[in-house]
Formats: C-alpha cells, structure tokens, sequence
C-alpha cells in the first residue's frame, strides 16, 4: 500500500510539472510567476497567455533566439529567461518605431540582470538580424508580422533572412492579428491584422514546413473588425491570434 501512494504521488507531481513545462524540462509558469518580472509585464500576461505561448515556443537553456518586432520586449525578457545565461537573444525592432518612448523602454529593460544574454538592434525588416545572428534554434514574431506589409516592406526578403538565420531543424513561431479570411495584407495598417492564409503562403514560399499550430489566443467572437494595435481599443489582447510553427528542413 506505502508503494502505491509513493508511486501516486510521483505520478501526481510528474503530471503537475508537465503541464508547467516544457519538453526540455523549462518550468514556464515559473519563468511567468516571477516576482522581479515587471509589474507592467504581469498586468498583461491575461491577454498574453505567456505559458501557454512558452510552452508552444518550446525554448531550452542555451538555446539562440531572435524575437522581431519587440516592441518594448515583453516576449524578449521571457525568452531571455527561457535560454538562460548560457543562451543568447537578438531582439529587433523597426527603425520606423524609433523614439523616446522605445529607447526609454530598452535602456528600462536592458538593465535587468536577466537581460544580460540579449542585444538589442534597431534593423529594417528586409534585413532585420544582425551578421552575428546565425546558427538560431528558433526566431519568435509576436503580433508584428503585420507591420511588415503596413510598413511597405518586402516580407519575401524577411522570410528569407530567417530562413538563413536558422539552423536545419531551427523553427520560426509567428503569432499575429486576424484579418477577415480572403482579405490578404488589406488590413494590415488600417487595423493592423492580417489574413492568417497569406502568412501560410508566405512562410510556404520561403521553404518553411509548417510542424504546429495552437488556438490559445483564439477568439470566434472577434469581428475582426477593429483596430488590434496596442492602446487604439479597450479590446486590445482579446483579438483572435493565429499562431504557427514552422521549420527550416
């Protein structure tokens, strides 16, 4: 009897930790319950669903990443935490986003101890990784594959970057915005959401391999009607989000 409760509770704790983890063993809900994570950072993880979002990212310690479109690096700090020390992380952001505001939000962000694996560049998103960001395991593109099309640049030519940028086996996670189906990039500034089948086709064209797709940030009641930019509607982070994974072969 002492043998089946010890083993029932070593089932029971197994199956805890693994709803917490990833395959490599990362503790997420860890990584998001830090306690010297940003307020700010916490105030958005419920419509952020950062365990959820680590757990499909998969990240490992020691792991090199870039995350494009960083913004003010809110998905940045939590994979910097993923990869620990031993990692590396290359956040981008475009330089038609410069200002006070980003500066202010990096030199913020850059001065947090687990910070101390990433760099941190201001590069167009035709050309969007530095020359040292080779050899990746994985690049992350949060809600910002959008801005690309809005900002009239050739996504062809990031894609291919990307796919350069990667190791065989390297994946590329994009999560973004919505359009209405058939709509193509005709939302992409007015609302800043985007056709979910055009990214497919256009990850597809790159040579990509699409391996997974979640429906944690989907939302059917979404009229994919309205502007799901940050601070433009109260409805900001309850937007549907398509999110997938793909591999360089």
């Amino acid at each position: 009897m002492r043998y089946l409760v010890v083993l029932g509770l070593s089932i029971g704790l197994f199956a805890c930790k693994s709803k917490s983890s990833t395959s490599s063993g990362v503790d997420v809900a860890k990584i998001v319950g830090a306690v010297d994570r940003t307020a700010k950072d916490h105030e958005l993880d419920p419509g952020r669903k950062p365990i959820d979002m680590l757990k499909f990212f998969n990240l490992a310690p020691g792991m090199r990443v870039a995350d494009l479109g960083a913004g003010t690096g809110y998905t940045t700090e939590l994979v910097a935490r993923a990869v620990g020390p031993t990692g590396k992380v290359f956040a981008q952001d475009s330089p038609d986003w410069d200002g006070a505001w980003l500066k202010k939000a990096w030199d913020e962000r850059m001065a947090r101890p687990m910070m101390t694996n990433t760099t941190h560049v201001m590069r167009q998103w035709d050309a969007p990784l530095p020359p040292e960001a080779t050899n990746l395991d994985e690049v992350t593109f949060v809600c910002a594959y959008h801005d690309v099309l809005a900002e009239k640049i050739d996504q062809h030519k990031l894609n291919a970057a990307v796919f350069a940028a990667l190791k065989p086996g390297g994946t590329f996670v994009i999560i973004d915005n919505s359009a209405k189906d058939g709509s193509g990039a005709a939302d992409a500034e007015k609302l800043h959401r985007i056709d979910e089948k055009l990214v497919r086709a256009d990850l597809e064209q790159a040579g990509f391999k699409l391996v997974a797709d979640a429906d944690f940030l989907r939302n059917p009641a979404d009229g994919r009607d309205w502007n799901a930019d940050p601070g433009a509607d109260p409805r900001t982070h309850t937007q549907d989000r398509f999110v997938l994974k793909y591999r360089k072969p």
